[in-house]
């Protein structure tokens, strides 16, 4: 059985999985917090460091992070650091009281630790910022791996990541569900052979929803709630 909408929502068939693979940024925690640090506050750090208006900071920053988008690059700490002579995981500690999970989280990741799934956290999050959103929030306290793909050199877009993950931690494919809102994320599972993906389209209040286009959607937890 796929994952399909009726009448009822979403037909989530829980009994036949037995891991739970879940992205953090837009799927746990909101957006708003990565969007406004680095759409808004990196470019006005960069604007004052080197003299230059917003709009040519803007513009500047926009199309380095446009360049790396579907790369490691586009989500390491240490990268945009050099590229950008600024110290980013110090200016996100500056802004870290922004950083909130959605609403239901909690009740959910406790639903799936009472049924006893396994349940590990897949993110392209550098561990610096990882360890940021854990500090902020209670989400650390429900998982029994955390993974950021910068622990393999290579992002969720990479269907090999799954596989490596799979030899790492012995998740069986056919009996894991991926959550994510990263599309690309959820197409390169589907081709390695994990069976079940959900797409988190409400990324954030403050943000547009995003298009699943074709993938099963949910916009807050408690429509998925086991």
């Amino acid at each position: 059985m796929r994952i399909k909408h009726s009448s009822q929502g979403l037909q989530i068939p829980w009994n036949d999985i037995e891991t739970v693979l879940l992205d953090m940024d837009g799927t746990l925690l909101d957006l708003h917090f990565d969007w406004h640090f680095w759409m808004e506050y990196v470019p006005k750090m960069y604007a004052n460091q080197n003299h230059m208006t917003l709009e040519e900071a803007n513009k500047i920053i926009r199309g380095k992070i446009h360049s790396q988008q579907g790369t490691l690059n586009w989500y390491c700490l240490d990268y945009w650091t050099e590229q950008l002579n600024l110290p980013i995981a110090e200016l996100k500690h500056e802004l870290k009281h922004m950083i909130q999970a959605h609403p239901e989280v909690i009740t959910f990741l406790e639903r799936l630790r009472t049924l006893n799934k396994e349940v590990v956290m897949v993110t392209n999050a550098h561990r610096d910022s990882l360890a940021i959103k854990l500090e902020m929030t209670e989400i650390g306290d429900y998982f029994d791996e955390m993974i950021s793909s910068h622990d393999f050199g290579m992002p969720k877009e990479n269907e090999v990541l799954w596989q490596k993950i799979e030899n790492k931690f012995g998740y069986n494919p056919a009996k894991t569900l991926l959550i994510d809102d990263n599309l690309q994320a959820l197409q390169s599972a589907q081709d390695y052979g994990i069976r079940y993906q959900l797409a988190a389209v409400h990324v954030s209040p403050k943000m547009d929803k995003i298009d699943p286009k074709g993938f099963p959607g949910f916009e807050n937890f408690s429509e998925i709630m086991p």
